[in-house]
């Protein structure tokens, strides 16, 4: 996937509620979006341990927060306070905030307000407030190193069952969603365009994505289900509902 516009990001890390171990894929992820101009991390370093060579390596600056009183967090305060100061200096078109935290809900909302993009990136355990609360929200769990896929040849074996187990199959609750979503999408014509479809899924449900299903791409998990057919290539690919009335 290629990066879709140049707007620039705000990366904003929860490093008392992220994990290490993702951080170089979530980055990967990031580029989809937009530009990451400024990257920080927020913790108590003296108590966190193995972020050193992962932040150098992604080129975040460590922000140092000490817990001043038990049972307080400190750190979701120091993000929440730069995160003000850099939407009124008004340098960037976005932010990411990397955190499974609800209680960073009050401040997606905010951000979205004074027009800026909102995407959060966190673990499935996340709360529904905030993933609502942002224009896109993806899970860490679905990030994965991205592997090319292989051209289909004589020599080619079918998909093993492991393989196979890998999609997820689509309820018919989600195939209405989609469905819903090409008809507020389309036009005369009953076709919605993919990018079109793409936004309006997003609207209406942020932490939506072809891969919780087990597909790279929207199109491919759209060409899975009968009820709809999709068409054209490269930019202009279409989808329309063969049911629709």
């Amino acid at each position: 996937m290629t990066v879709q516009n140049e707007q620039r990001l705000a990366v904003l890390i929860d490093a008392d509620n992220a994990s290490q171990g993702k951080l170089k894929l979530i980055m990967d992820e990031v580029a989809k979006y937009g530009v990451p101009t400024i990257k920080h991390a927020y913790g108590d370093w003296a108590k966190l341990s193995g972020w050193k060579d992962v932040l150098l390596e992604i080129g975040a600056v460590p922000v140092q927060q000490y817990a001043y009183t038990t049972g307080k967090n400190a750190t979701d305060a120091a993000l929440i306070i730069e995160a003000m100061d850099i939407l009124h200096d008004d340098k960037v078109e976005g932010f990411v905030i990397v955190s499974s935290d609800s209680d960073f809900t009050p401040l997606a909302l905010r951000l979205r307000e004074s027009g800026k993009k909102v995407y959060g990136i966190g673990e499935k355990k996340t709360p529904r407030p905030f993933i609502t609360a942002c224009d896109k929200f993806i899970y860490v769990e679905i990030l994965t190193d991205a592997q090319p896929e292989a051209k289909p040849n004589a020599n080619t074996s079918a998909p093993t069952q492991a393989q196979q187990q890998q999609k997820k199959p689509v309820s018919a609750k989600t195939i209405r969603f989609l469905s819903q979503c090409i008809l507020e999408s389309s036009g005369e014509s009953g076709q919605s365009q993919l990018s079109s479809l793409g936004s309006m899924i997003s609207k209406k449900r942020p932490d939506f994505d072809s891969r919780n299903y087990g597909y790279s791409q929207l199109s491919k998990m759209l060409r899975s289900i009968s009820r709809f057919e999709v068409g054209g290539a490269g930019s202009h690919v279409w989808v329309k509902d063969k049911e629709a009335k």
